[in-house]
């Protein structure tokens, strides 16, 4: 199963399934919150947890990915994430239950790292924003998938029973691709010297990657907050139940998420020979755009108001994804381009949503979650701060 569709599908199975597994602990954080009576900052830490081991774990990663075969590596860290998130539901007490959780890191940390550049080297240049965008489809399908999987399970059979039904079918997949697909750099599986650590240096001074980083750790940020504490906050101002919270939203993100991601795959795709600096262009007017909906979410106001900007909000931040991804390719070489996506995973995790669920829980803890949520979005601010230096550092589209 060597040529491009295929590859391309498995690999969206799995990074389908990587997101499912990540957001499946937010639909149960009721059911947890009553069961290990914990306070809303020990919940948002569950999440920061995972983020910090995920973002540390992918430096090593990527170094590993620019030597050895790339196919390999990828089936076992899916194996490695699906019997973390199994391993979350034999949990009896909150250390325990954090400590499955960040192994849930290392599985994953190790996909993102190497799925994207992968993908795009069996695709031409001209279709790597769309492709891409395809690929990062997965998600706010994943997403709704964890919240709808983790609500409607854990609500009937416990939050217990969520993590084993999200943990499983990642097992069989990893296996598929260790043994069903091959590294074309590396098709016997063999290792080679690879980029020296030197090599790695110029992307400190990469200034239109940086850029990028930074910009898109505000977005993730925000997307994390929002992730973790969304169906709490229609649980607690809403009055939905734990199955109808994570159904709903689930929903929304697979919606408004999944449109929002192909029209901006489409906008870039089409930008891109038309105006100069497109990908950083759209991400910034996106956050822009994005600010008032998420602010316009939080105020009291009828039911219907607050589902429509929420829509909307979702809808415009899932925009920048193909654009994002595009860039990151395009402003650094091939030969380092493994460690170039673990750099940035570093750096988004680090500034984003390894600090955004711990910070949110603490801010709703002192004052309240609509107040949380709100000063939450204000990072889009130095996002698209971080778009107008790209345009005077960089000569990439």
């Amino acid at each position: 199963m060597q040529n491009n569709k295929s590859i391309f599908i498995l690999l969206f199975l799995l990074n389908l399934l990587n997101y499912t597994d990540r957001q499946v602990l937010y639909a149960v954080f009721p059911l947890i919150h009553t069961d290990l009576q914990l306070t809303d900052f020990q919940l948002g830490t569950l999440a920061s947890a995972f983020m910090l081991v995920y973002m540390c774990y992918a430096p090593i990663m990527g170094y590993l990915a620019d030597r050895m075969a790339r196919h390999r590596l990828i089936g076992i860290s899916a194996l490695l994430w699906s019997g973390a998130t199994m391993a979350c539901a034999t949990s009896a007490r909150y250390l325990s239950l954090l400590i499955s959780r960040s192994l849930i890191g290392v599985g994953e940390g190790g996909f993102t790292t190497i799925a994207q550049p992968f993908l795009a080297e069996h695709y031409p240049k001209k279709k790597h924003a769309f492709i891409l965008a395809a690929f990062g489809l997965a998600l706010p399908l994943g997403s709704a998938l964890g919240y709808a999987l983790g609500g409607l399970v854990g609500q009937h059979w416990g939050w217990r029973a969520a993590f084993l039904a999200a943990g499983i079918p990642g097992i069989f997949l990893g296996l598929w691709f260790f043994a069903g697909v091959k590294d074309n750099r590396h098709p016997s599986g063999s290792t080679h010297n690879g980029p020296s650590l030197a090599d790695y240096l110029p992307l400190l001074k990469n200034k239109p990657f940086l850029s990028v980083c930074f910009a898109q750790a505000m977005s993730t940020f925000l997307m994390g907050g929002l992730a973790a504490w969304m169906p709490m906050y229609l649980h607690r101002y809403l009055g939905l139940d734990t199955a109808h919270a994570g159904l709903y939203f689930g929903g929304m993100v697979i919606g408004c998420g999944a449109l929002g991601t192909l029209a901006g795959g489409k906008l870039a795709q089409w930008f891109h020979t038309r105006i100069a600096h497109a990908y950083c262009q759209l991400i910034g007017f996106s956050f822009l755009a994005a600010l008032p909906f998420c602010w316009l979410t939080l105020l009291p106001a009828p039911t219907i108001i607050t589902w429509i900007c929420l829509g909307t909000a979702l809808f415009i931040l899932f925009i920048p994804t193909g654009a994002i991804a595009a860039a990151l390719v395009e402003t650094t070489s091939p030969a380092i381009r493994s460690m170039a996506f673990a750099c940035n995973i570093f750096i988004i995790h680090l500034l984003g949503d390894a600090i955004s669920p711990s910070l949110v829980g603490w801010m709703s803890d002192q004052w309240n979650l609509r107040v949380a949520v709100a000063v939450a979005s204000l990072v889009l601010i130095p996002g698209v701060l971080a778009c107008h230096f790209w345009t005077k550092n960089s000569s990439t589209p």
